[in-house]
Parts: C-alpha cells; sequence; structure tokens
C-alpha cells in the first residue's frame, strides 16, 4: 500500500502556502506523483530547501523500485559511471551497486 502523496501535498500546501495551489501547474504536478523520484523533484520545485536540511533529508530518501530501474537504466544507456551517477542523484555508489544486484534481471 502506498501513501497518496497527492493527497498529502495538497493538504500541505492547502495549509502552509495556499498562494501555490493557485497555480496551474503546481496542481498539474499533483496529479502526477506516483513515483518516489516524481515526489522527490515535486518537493524541490515548491519548498526550497538550505544546504544542511538537504543533506539530512538525503539520508532519510527512499526509492521504489520503478525508480530505481528508471536510474539504473538511465545509466547504461548513456554508459555513464556509478560515481557519475551517484554524484547526479546524491545517491551513494554502494547504493548503487546494490540497486545492481537486486535489479540484474529486470535492466534492460
Amino acid at each position: 500500500m502506498k501513501p497518496n502523496y497527492s493527497k498529502i501535498y495538497h493538504d500541505l500546501l492547502k495549509e502552509q502556502h495556499p498562494e501555490k495551489l493557485k497555480d496551474s501547474k503546481v496542481k498539474e504536478l499533483l496529479k502526477s506523483l506516483n513515483t518516489s523520484d516524481e515526489v522527490i523533484k515535486f518537493n524541490d520545485k515548491i519548498f526550497k530547501q538550505s544546504k544542511e536540511s538537504q543533506e539530512n533529508n538525503q539520508k532519510l530518501r527512499t526509492y521504489d523500485k520503478e525508480t530505481m530501474l528508471k536510474i539504473l537504466n538511465y545509466q547504461k544507456q548513456h554508459g555513464f559511471s556509478s560515481n557519475y551517477i551517484s554524484k547526479q542523484y546524491k545517491i551513494s555508489r554502494t547504493t548503487i551497486a546494490k540497486w545492481k544486484k537486486i535489479c540484474e534481471d529486470e535492466i534492460q
């Protein structure tokens, strides 16, 4: 069972930033919050964070299998190293190596 991110963010924006709910782009983005990657990007666009809070939040992120496969397929298609992907997505190289072991049969 997955959390309803659209409802969570709608309520959060309604309470803290009601002016942002009037924007049609924000409404459109709210409807398409399905994967953890989309949620992270939406959160970065809506809420500006300090460098310290970004570092703390990075430690607590979780990724669903769909997002893991998306990142690994992107790496494979473009021939990027694990080091490059880890810097781009702010994920440790160890995590990327674990994902490769978990998803080795499903990577295209």
